[in-house]
């Protein structure tokens, strides 16, 4: 595999968790106008493709394999409470 070939398999692999993240940092600014607008957009994003990241690596190193269904169903539910929490009123 070729250096361009590595880099397009990295790309491919990170795809759905930065997918994800910007689709949800944009979804949380537009469901929930009031809550979380101290936090930039990008540092949104950036926590949750982080997260989801690490989600992902998780993933194949348990399985040993990218892809997997249980994988994708842990990098939904790790994201999503993520940006629940990034979206919480901190003020009582």
């Amino acid at each position: 595999m070729g250096p361009l070939d590595s880099v397009i398999h990295l790309a491919n692999f990170a795809a759905p968790a930065l997918f994800l993240a910007l689709v949800l940092a944009w979804l949380g600014r537009w469901l929930a106008p009031g809550k979380g607008k101290s936090r930039a957009l990008w540092v949104v994003a950036a926590a949750n493709f982080a997260a989801g990241l690490a989600v992902l690596v998780a993933g194949l190193w348990f399985f040993g394999r990218d892809g997997k269904m249980a994988t994708y169903a842990a990098l939904v539910i790790v994201m999503g409470t993520g940006q629940w929490l990034a979206g919480r009123s901190r003020r009582r």
